[in-house]
């Protein structure tokens, strides 16, 4: 059976161009599930590194696991292997001292922050660098959403379970495309590497018989956003997706909603609890469609489901850092990866009835729980939250909001949830207002202050641009005489 990828020819050029992008065949993958696979083979890359590392991430913070990470990387450039890192500004905020950063740099890490504020941009740090990528001497890659923090390894010793996250191995073609979309964001932080650091395709062996594509995500080009609408559009049998931040746009939904209608399987697991607390009311505020439209909606009962994965048809899979929301669409620096492959598809679905286990849905008709293991339904066929997060779900919020306040639609019990929490925030936000007026107009105040310094900044700035190209162009001398500026 061919994938969606491979239906036909239209198919085929439509996902190139939708994410501008080539499948490349020749490739060998591993599925790697959990900190307790990602990591050892992550080090153990590192360790044996013989030429260069490049490793990009949204945080690495300074505990035990992060230290491994750093001794490993200090060993390694100590040894003379190129070493660049780049990791976030705001991911890696309050999670490493400064002396962390310091002893990697004295051991000849190359390290760049990507995206710090600035003050004559002050809302530009918005936009961050979600990605988590490694790649060792060229030959094997990592794409995954595992950060680099004692969160994903949790604490058995002490009881707490490990967070859920997935990640894969790559080997062979599709390298030299994850090594490019590394360098694109390495050259927004400084020097670029250079073009003898940049292989083609053509220049990495072949290392198995798997097509895969990086799906490189960047602000404003809703690469993914339009790949994730096309896979639901073009799916035949089933969609299973699994979401950490699950706040989808109305035309997300109505592609979900209009494959299920047509007869797929469209399943959706998303966290029970999370480490971004307006992220549960907000996901629950936005079932109802789904639910009406005959999509099964999971929540997972561990601590934190941080993976963003999708498997589609038995043969067609994608896993990165891109959640399904407008922040990661629309704002952030995202990478995936999809994967054309039969046997590895079926090993994400085992992995994913697996996840189903631990796990309960959510049916809609009497507004409650019901635990997996209780159903008899069909059977089965084939720590640090971000402020682009908080931004997509006060999105949802809204609409919930604005359909409670204006009755413009049917509220079911799932969104009773949210609606109270506006209510309260609200009535809060009021009641301090009244008391302590100067808490909302000194932020409001520093707030203004800080844009108007910045556009004032930035117009200075471009003002002397403009008069710096005036006088160079003064002080060019004139052609000589009979003859144009272009050429003789």
């Amino acid at each position: 059976m061919q994938s969606i990828e491979q239906q036909d020819p239209f198919l085929e050029r439509a996902f190139a161009r939708i994410s501008e992008s080539e499948r490349h065949p020749g490739n060998a993958v591993r599925l790697l599930k959990d900190a307790a696979e990602n990591y050892p083979a992550w080090l153990d890359a590192i360790r044996t590194a013989e030429s260069s590392i490049l490793f990009e991430n949204y945080i690495i913070a300074d505990d035990g696991i992060g230290r491994a990470f750093a001794e490993a990387l200090a060993e390694r450039a100590r040894q003379g292997v190129r070493v660049h890192f780049l990791h976030d500004w705001f991911g890696c905020l309050g999670r490493a001292s400064s002396r962390f950063w310091s002893e990697l740099a004295e051991a000849g890490v190359e390290i760049r922050v990507f995206n710090p504020p600035r003050i004559g941009s002050p809302l530009a740090w918005l936009r961050r660098d979600h990605r988590k990528v490694l790649v060792v001497d060229n030959r094997i890659g990592f794409v995954s959403g595992l950060c680099i923090a004692c969160e994903w390894q949790g604490n058995p010793a002490k009881g707490v379970e490990a967070w859920r996250d997935t990640g894969v191995e790559l080997r062979g073609p599709v390298l030299a495309d994850l090594i490019r979309a590394f360098a694109d964001t390495w050259a927004l932080t400084g020097p670029p590497l250079p073009p003898s650091e940049l292989p083609t395709t053509g220049e990495i062996a072949a290392a198995g018989e798997v097509s895969a594509r990086i799906i490189a995500g960047q602000p404003g080009s809703l690469i993914t956003y339009r790949l994730d609408q096309f896979v639901a559009s073009a799916a035949r049998r089933f969609l299973w997706l699994t979401d950490a931040y699950f706040v989808a746009t109305t035309a997300y939904v109505q592609a979900l909603t209009g494959a299920a209608r047509d007869g797929v399987d469209v399943r959706l697991l998303v966290p029970r609890t999370s480490d971004v607390p307006i992220v549960k009311p907000v996901a629950r505020a936005g079932y109802r469609p789904l639910l009406e439209a005959g999509i099964r909606i999971f929540e997972w009962n561990g601590p934190m489901l941080h993976a963003k994965t999708a498997v589609a048809d038995g043969i067609w899979s994608r896993i990165g850092s891109t959640n399904l929301n407008l922040a990661s669409w629309l704002t952030n620096w995202e990478l995936d990866v999809t994967i054309t492959d039969r046997a590895f598809a079926e090993r994400m679905m085992e992995t994913y009835m697996s996840d189903l286990r631990n796990a309960t849905e959510i049916v809609l008709d009497v507004g409650k729980a019901v635990p997996l293991a209780v159903q008899k339904r069909r059977k089965v066929g084939p720590r640090r939250g971000s402020t682009s997060k908080f931004a997509a779900g006060a999105v949802s919020l809204g609409n919930t909001a604005g359909a409670a306040m204006m009755a413009a639609r049917t509220l079911s019990s799932t969104e009773a949830k949210a609606v109270g929490s506006i209510g309260l925030v609200l009535v809060a936000l009021a009641a301090v207002a009244a008391i302590f007026p100067r808490v909302f107009v000194l932020p409001f105040i520093l707030i203004m202050g800080w844009i108007g310094f910045g556009l004032l900044a930035r117009a200075w700035r471009l003002r002397r641009e403009a008069r710096d190209r005036r006088r160079n162009a003064l002080d060019r001398p004139a052609p000589p005489a009979g003859l144009s500026d272009g050429g003789v």
